[in-house]
């Protein structure tokens, strides 16, 4: 994807504010603040329940190996 200078943001702006209005863009871009703050917390959330269940597998792990008994005498 090639970088965007000055110019290009700028002619894009002036195509959204042609297809959208002036009193549109503000309502367009809480509702986009408002989605990316709700999928920041979607993956939070989600990464905690993987980090949740990783340390459940090493607590079964840990509690399923055998503990170190003495050595039989014969």
């Amino acid at each position: 994807m090639p970088n965007l200078g000055g110019p290009e943001i700028l002619i894009i702006f002036v195509i959204v504010l042609l297809l959208f209005g002036a009193k549109k863009i503000p309502e367009l871009a809480r509702g986009l603040g408002k989605s990316m703050g709700e999928f920041k917390k979607a993956r939070e959330e989600f990464e905690d329940e993987i980090k949740r269940a990783a340390d459940d597998v090493d607590l079964d792990k840990k509690s399923d190996s055998p503990a170190k008994s003495e050595p039989r005498q014969s």
